[in-house]
């Protein structure tokens, strides 16, 4: 019996043509698989058409439907490919591995490039990879699959605009290389043996404030006012520049911290935050409940708030245990 793959297409530049306007998504998801007649030999492809969107207007909606569509069909395949655009394609891989927890089953984003129909793309070569990886028995939860590597969902991160080595895995090595139509596995994702489970109820009141030199307080108390997750990404290991420092100190203490949740992270890719190696994120840490992000990323960090808020959090010990508590990867340290 064949392994069974249901094909979601949401649009991107894989599925995308050339218009007078510029590439825009039009073709189906059918179209796409007819590039790889080869799968079919030992593949059982379904496919569905659920958006066809630039991934750059992806929203948190579009993750509920793109959840609800997998849950309706989890029984019925083995493995399952999401086709998607690039730009968004990490917030999303991180976004399901919080809606779609425990899955025995592999739930593969992938992507390309180029469109599929160029005659110099890597959009085949990524999709007949991301329906190996899926077809695989050792394959489960959620990852992005893009030029012959396997990203965890919870560590993808777009990191070049061209090329087709778009994405890399952030502080976590990636989990496996795909060549020739093999996987060559270095690790896998844990499976804790809890039965899958489908989450909707994602907070969007969750604001990611950059830090520049020289930046102002006046946007804080809007920004208060309207949020309920505030991700500050500061410098280095983290810290407060002395430019914002009273004004947010200020409002925190507006708030209990279990409503308005303020998360420290750092804008370097690579090694992680310490707000209390430095005075200037010490203060902070010594004086107010702040969660820190450390290893994680910035896609992460945003998607797993919107979750953390999401559950029925009664005391600020049980939502800061909920945000730390590793999931897919997400957080070594």
């Amino acid at each position: 019996m064949k392994t069974r793959i249901f094909v979601l297409a949401t649009g991107g530049t894989i599925a995308s043509e050339l218009t007078p306007s510029g590439l825009a998504p039009a073709l189906t998801p059918e179209d796409l698989v007819s590039y790889l007649p080869e799968i079919s030999e030992y593949v059982e492809i379904t496919t569905e058409s659920l958006y066809s969107i630039d991934s750059t207007n992806m929203t948190p909606e579009h993750w509920m439907g793109i959840c609800k569509r997998i849950e309706a069909n989890y029984d019925a395949y083995d493995g399952f490919v999401i086709a998607h655009g690039t730009d968004t394609m990490a917030y999303t891989a991180a976004a399901l591995s919080y809606m779609i927890q425990n899955s025995p089953k592999p739930i593969v984003l992938t992507g390309a490039q180029k469109p599929i129909g160029m005659e110099i793309t890597d959009a085949k070569a990524n999709l007949r990879d991301s329906i190996i990886y899926a077809a695989d028995s050792k394959s489960r939860g959620v990852q992005v699959v893009f030029d012959g590597k396997v990203i965890a969902g919870t560590r993808a991160k777009k990191i070049r605009t061209t090329s087709f080595a778009a994405f890399d895995s952030i502080n976590f090595p990636f989990l496996a290389s795909i060549y020739d139509g093999k996987i060559i596995r270095y690790t896998e994702m844990q499976h804790d043996g809890d039965e899958v489970s489908f989450n909707y109820d994602l907070k969007s009141k969750v604001f990611l404030m950059k830090v520049v030199p020289g930046v102002t307080p006046e946007l804080l108390p809007v920004i208060f006012m309207i949020y309920d997750g505030i991700i500050i990404e500061s410098f280095g290991a983290g810290g407060i520049p002395e430019s914002i420092e009273k004004q947010l100190f200020d409002e925190m203490k507006k708030y209990d911290p279990l409503k308005k949740v303020v998360v420290m992270q750092t804008q370097v890719s690579f090694e992680g935050s310490n707000i209390n190696v430095y005075e200037v994120g010490k203060k902070l840490s010594s004086n107010f409940d702040v969660l820190e992000a450390k290893d994680m990323t910035t896609e992460a960090v945003y998607t797993k708030l919107m979750w953390v808020l999401s559950q029925n959090n009664e005391s600020w010990e049980e939502l800061r245990d909920r945000f730390y508590k590793p999931i897919g990867c997400d957080m070594l340290f």
